[in-house]
């Protein structure tokens, strides 16, 4: 039995463990964190320590809060805070290699759903300067196709009956803010580190809405005071597995109880909108800062996030379980590689060609990294919320201009698809999902409308109930394009299988060539 990670052990661990730069005795809270998961401790929290040690300004450590779950919590606590990321690439032999340090920026953790009333204080305490997030996509209890705050959602009902008691994020948020213009003190940052479009603006929005329902002075004082800051964060972060857990206890000589696992890539655009200071995030290898944060939002989804969703539903329907067995696929990797290039590329305008081509090249090196153990059921979660991020907005684009996006929408299908929770060789997964029970009775609904329907209407009437699921698709459901395109995919899924459509998609492409190469070669 190895003894607990702890400050104490930080002495003793091997000279190749990177060690926080700084004192940590010294430090003191300035950010409360929401949603301390793995993405967080992997991106925000280690952007945060590395900050600390080259500024010598420790007045940016960092409460987390769990909104629910105390595992976290109970993993930290008895280790101070400390945790090991890990750090996994191919080396030139191509082994995996490991590059472990530790990070020393969370000095506690708190669960919101225990003690609600302490989240609140912290988030009232006057050196608290930011209130950060990484809830997902689902933590903001709001419609993925419009944006606005979902007034039947369980726990903002809640949390309008129960103020004393808040448990949505909106909730906990907007009453601490209420707590601190109560007591007259600063506004603060509000800074959303989700894959959410303009992330800033909906958190805004969401929170304003509200505060509005409880004051409308206080949706004022919000308003005037605090920023809220758009912002963009990549960086592949898998779920620790126990075997991450027995390697890095096994190389640091301690246990650690819940380290993270990454790649070497970080990025980090944060519009610099700032209510009461910032850490120096912008060191080397960290944040970047910019006027406008909606160009790289838009290239982050559209050419990370799009196809890392397309890649996972065809390769979980196909059985296979990581990002990189599905990326080293030939004709997975084809697809998404067509994806990017042919469909999503050119509905990012005003970015050199050169820019996105880099920009494919290097997301098929990280998803394909053999190091990283990503799930494709982790990538595939919370479909409802991602898919009108991801995916939706670029075919709006494609249509309007007359564009083809088969391949756009084979992604959509194949996440409708999904849905059914079994693979092609018949094993069953679980749908983790917030919408899963309503997106279980849809497709219960289109598969009496596809029976009821003559069978050459089949694929059509099936496809017209999925498209017109207005919380995802909004008013895509009545784009006819969208419809017809989205019965075809759905068919061939259906009647023959992820291989059989990726390669008439193939076939169409080549017939498509050769048709404009006719006029040339008379």
């Amino acid at each position: 039995m190895l003894e607990r990670l702890n400050s104490e052990s930080l002495s003793q661990l091997p000279k190749d463990v990177e060690l926080p730069g700084y004192d940590r005795s010294r430090v003191t809270p300035g950010i409360v964190h929401l949603g301390l998961g793995a993405f967080h401790r992997a991106h925000q929290a280690v952007v945060t320590d590395l900050a600390m040690a080259a500024s010598g300004d420790l007045s940016w450590g960092i409460l987390g809060v769990s909104l629910r779950s105390p595992a976290t919590r109970d993993a930290l606590t008895p280790q101070d805070g400390l945790y090991t990321l890990a750090l996994r690439d191919a080396g030139d032999d191509g082994q995996p290699k490991e590059q472990l340090r530790m990070v020393g920026s969370v000095l506690r953790i708190m669960v919101a759903e225990e003690d609600p009333n302490a989240v609140l204080e912290r988030i009232a305490y006057p050196q608290t300067r930011i209130v950060s997030l990484t809830i997902t996509e689902k933590g903001y209890s709001h419609e993925p196709s419009t944006g606005y705050l979902r007034w039947d959602d369980p726990d903002i009902l809640h949390d309008l009956e129960h103020p004393e008691r808040p448990r949505s994020a909106i909730g906990i948020l907007t009453y601490g803010l209420a707590l601190r213009r109560e007591r007259s003190l600063p506004p603060l940052t509000l800074l959303s580190c989700d894959n959410l479009h303009a992330n800033g603006d909906t958190l805004r929005n969401l929170v304003l809405a509200f505060a509005l329902r409880l004051d409308a002075t206080l949706a004022a004082w919000i308003d005037k005071n605090c920023t809220f800051p758009n912002s963009m964060v990549d960086r592949i972060v898998p779920g620790t597995l126990d075997e991450d857990r027995a390697r890095i206890s096994a190389r640091l000589g301690f246990e650690d109880a819940w380290p993270v696992v990454g790649e070497p890539y970080l990025n980090w655009i944060i519009e610099d909108r700032f209510a009461a200071g910032r850490p120096a995030w912008d060191l080397p290898g960290g944040a970047t800062f910019v006027r406008n944060a909606a160009p790289y939002e838009r290239l982050k989804l559209r050419m990370v996030n799009a196809p890392h969703s397309g890649l996972a539903y065809l390769g979980a329907m196909l059985g296979m379980r990581t990002a990189s067995e599905a990326a080293q696929d030939p004709a997975l990797r084809r697809y998404a590689e067509d994806l990017m290039q042919l469909e999503i590329a050119p509905t990012l305008r005003g970015i050199p060609e050169s820019g996105l081509e880099e920009y494919r090249r290097r997301f098929m090196a990280r998803v394909s990294n053999p190091a990283l153990s990503q799930s494709l059921q982790q990538i595939a979660m919370d479909g409802s919320q991602k898919v009108p991020q991801r995916l939706l907005g670029a075919i709006r684009d494609r249509l309007r201009r007359g564009d083809d996006c088969a391949r756009l929408v084979l992604a959509v299908a194949a996440w409708l698809h999904y849905l059914r929770g079994h693979d092609e060789r018949g094993d069953a997964y679980a749908v983790q999902d917030p919408l899963a029970d309503a997106l279980a009775r849809l497709l219960s609904r289109a598969d009496v409308a596809a029976t009821a329907a003559a069978p050459a209407q089949a694929a059509q009437r099936r496809a017209v109930v999925l498209a017109g699921f207005k919380p995802v698709f909004g008013d895509l459901g009545r784009k006819q394009a969208f419809v017809q395109a989205l019965a075809v995919q759905l068919e061939r899924l259906r009647e023959q299988g992820v291989r059989a459509a990726l390669a008439e998609l193939e076939r169409e492409a080549a017939l498509a060539r050769a048709l404009e190469a006719e006029p040339a070669a008379q």
